[in-house]
């Protein structure tokens, strides 16, 4: 039992770094990945690593190499656009399915509650919101929300489209240095957030899945947005170095 619960530790300690270093551009896009190497470098036994890897590659950060192995993946600019829309899709007919089926109180407490913590993070002054606690409280809200209708299908489908950086509800949110270029969006969002839960709890299935939709395209203004400054605004967003310049 011990030595499953270190191979766990060692396997887990491995997808962090290596998915951290993907994701903050340390290793580019088309990088092959030396499992030996790799495994020197962490100072960890090749079979956690390899096991890191090809968790990395189900979610979509690595791919399968030709000889063997595996590489960085490299994504278009059009990659992210579609995973973003293929998030909304499936967050739509989530929204739609929790509306029509119906939801226990339990879990529209918990999203209603979610709802209102973030309501506290806005401050009365534009300026004034806790960036942290939205990001952390807008993750759970989808967490909730892919929870409602009860289906493990719909959740294991989400979490797996989720778990690219760019993909995730957050990953396209400020961070303090051009909060004051997105406090709207926020401000929009949290109103949809109140709108949606409405709308899933009154069973109103074809508002929901429009509201769920339309909010999922936040991440893709806000994403045009970024790629429309500097590129020292992509630098600020988890995995957007992997897209390649040529397709921004």
């Amino acid at each position: 039992m011990a030595s499953q619960t270190s191979a766990k530790t060692h396997t887990m300690r491995a997808l962090m770094a290596l998915r951290q270093r993907v994701t903050k551009g340390e290793l580019p896009g088309g990088t092959r990945l030396f499992e030996v190497a790799m495994a020197e470098d962490l100072q960890i036994s090749r079979t956690p690593v390899r096991e890191a890897m090809s968790r990395l590659a189900e979610e979509g950060l690595l791919e399968r190499a030709p000889n063997g192995g595996f590489m960085v993946r490299s994504f278009a600019y059009a990659d992210v656009l579609d995973t973003l829309e293929l998030r909304g899709l499936l967050e739509g007919t989530v929204a739609r399915l929790a509306a029509e089926r119906g939801t226990s109180d339990a879990k529209l407490r918990e999203i209603t509650e979610i709802v209102r913590r973030l309501d506290g993070v806005f401050g009365d002054d534009p300026s004034e919101v806790d960036f942290e606690a939205y990001s952390d409280l807008n993750s759970q809200f989808h967490d909730a929300l892919a929870a409602l209708p009860g289906s493990l299908t719909f959740e294991r489908e989400l979490a797996r489209v989720k778990s690219l950086p760019f993909a995730s509800p957050s990953a396209f949110l400020p961070n303090e240095s051009r909060l004051s270029a997105f406090r709207r969006s926020l401000s929009i969002g949290q109103e949809q957030h109140r709108e949606l839960v409405a709308a899933i709890a009154a069973r109103e299935g074809a508002r929901a899945e429009a509201l769920a939709r339309e909010h999922a395209l936040a991440a893709r203004r806000n994403l045009e947005y970024i790629f429309s400054t500097e590129h020292s605004e992509v630098t600020t967003v988890p995995g957007l170095e992997l897209v390649s310049p040529a397709e921004k």
